[in-house]
Order: structure tokens, then C-alpha cells, then sequence
């Protein structure tokens, strides 16, 4: 870390204010930008997706329960993996506890990923959650015909909102991710995804967020910008190349 200056405190104070004028402005445009976020466009979803867990199969109107909004995070934890992805992990140990905060305020969280719900489930008690969290990963019985063999599987719900690809689209180089064609070459990408559903029992998708978009949802990083060394990440091979999974830091 660099040499810092070291002021008395009316120095500080003077210094501080400053800062202070600095955060109130960036405040006042966050505020802007979350209103025009909400003035966003609406898109109705017209698929039908299948979700599991421990109670069975689900459609997406199932999820909203007797909320009328509904936040969806993308977990990372793809058909296979013994485990969730540690950064995914890292920014579910933040909002593990908004579930009940959210349902006062007419939304509903869930996490959702491609993995079987078997493996979501053993991964969940291990480290200690209780949000929702579904397997899209899900075969439908009512589309598996002759007619629709395309349609056998529900998680192309990820694949739709454009954070699992297929190993054709990786071996080619064709994903798109956050709203770009971009040079990631993995199966499974994070995303939170944010849905409304009017007084029809219409579901309309109204918003997207990928990669830095998600840095707000992280209580670890905003506390860590709080700090003298901030994220201290400069010299690391990639920025989160210091993260756990909150059971395998040593103690």
C-alpha cells in the first residue's frame, strides 16, 4: 500500500466534506439511474420453464407465490460440477438473509442453476442457506414427444437469459454475454434476472444484469471498498482469484 498523508484532524474534516460531495452526487445519479431502470421496457415471457426442488416440478408462476415480482439469481453450478461455483457462493452468503426483507416489500428470490436438484441440495446444506434455490435442469414429460424433441429438457431457461451455453457454442466461440458477443469460453456465466407478473397472470422479463453489474449485490465487496486497501486485488492473477467458499478459508 502507498505511503498515505497523515493530517490533523480539521484537515480531515476539510478532506472528508470534500469526499462527501463526491458521494452525495454519485448518490443522487444511482438514484437517477435505478428510476430509469425501472422505466425499462417490459418483454412478456411466453416460454414455459420447469423448475425443481424438494416439493417437485414448478413453472415460473409457480416461483412468484403471492408476490408480483420476482429476482432471480443465476448460480453458477452446471450438470456435473461437484460443487457451486466459489465466487457465485461468495455473493450468495450476501443476500442469504434478504428472502424475508424482499417478501415484505411484494418480491420473491430465488437461485437458479443447471445442476440436478440433488446436487443443488446436498451443496445448500453444506454451507448453511435457506434462499430458494431450484434446478432448471428438469425433463418435461408433456414435450418430450416425437414432435418436440428439442423441448425435453426445461433448462433452457438459463440458456434463454444467456448464462449456460451449449459446448457448441463454446467450441465455436458464440457466446453472448452481457449483451455482447463475448470471448468466455465456459459453459456457465452469472446473471441475476428480475420478472413482473400483472394482474392477468401475465409474466413479462423487465431486467438483466451480468459480470460488474453484480458488484452491487455483493456485501463483502461494498465493505472491502470501505477499507484502506479497498479490494486489494491489483496483483492477483485475476480479481476474485483470492475468493473461498466460506467453509475452506483457513481458520
Amino acid at each position: 500500500m502507498p505511503p498515505q498523508a497523515v493530517v490533523n484532524r480539521k484537515e480531515w474534516i476539510k478532506a472528508r466534506k470534500a469526499l462527501l460531495d463526491r458521494e452525495k452526487s454519485f448518490m443522487r445519479e444511482r438514484d437517477a439511474l435505478s428510476t430509469a431502470r425501472r422505466q425499462l421496457p417490459w418483454v412478456k415471457v411466453d416460454s414455459e420453464y420447469l423448475f425443481e426442488d424438494e416439493n417437485g416440478k414448478h413453472t415460473l408462476t409457480d416461483l412468484f407465490k403471492d408476490n408480483s415480482q420476482l429476482i432471480v439469481n443465476h448460480f453458477m453450478f452446471g450438470e456435473g460440477w461437484d460443487e457451486g461455483c466459489p465466487s457465485c457462493s461468495m455473493w450468495a452468503d450476501s443476500f442469504n438473509g434478504a428472502v424475508e426483507h424482499l417478501q415484505a416489500r411484494d418480491a420473491g428470490f430465488i437461485a437458479v442453476s443447471s445442476a440436478p436438484y440433488t446436487s443443488i441440495a446436498a451443496y445448500k446444506k453444506r454451507m448453511g442457506w435457506n434462499f430458494p434455490w431450484l434446478s432448471c435442469n428438469v425433463h418435461d414429460q408433456r414435450n418430450s414427444s416425437e414432435n418436440n424433441p428439442g423441448n425435453s429438457q426445461g433448462h433452457n431457461f438459463n440458456h434463454d437469459y444467456h448464462v449456460s451455453f451449449t459446448q457448441e457454442e463454446v467450441d465455436a466461440g458464440k457466446i453472448y454475454y452481457n449483451y455482447r458477443d463475448s470471448a468466455y469460453a465456459a459453459r456457465e456465466l452469472p446473471g441475476v434476472s428480475v420478472f413482473i407478473k400483472d394482474e392477468t397472470g401475465q409474466i413479462f422479463h423487465t431486467y438483466s444484469t451480468y459480470s460488474r453489474g453484480l458488484d452491487n449485490l455483493n456485501t463483502t465487496y461494498q465493505l472491502l471498498d470501505l477499507l484502506p486497501k479497498g479490494r486489494d486485488e491489483d496483483e492477483l492473477d485475476f480479481t476474485m482469484a483470492w475468493v473461498r467458499r466460506h467453509d475452506q478459508y483457513d481458520k
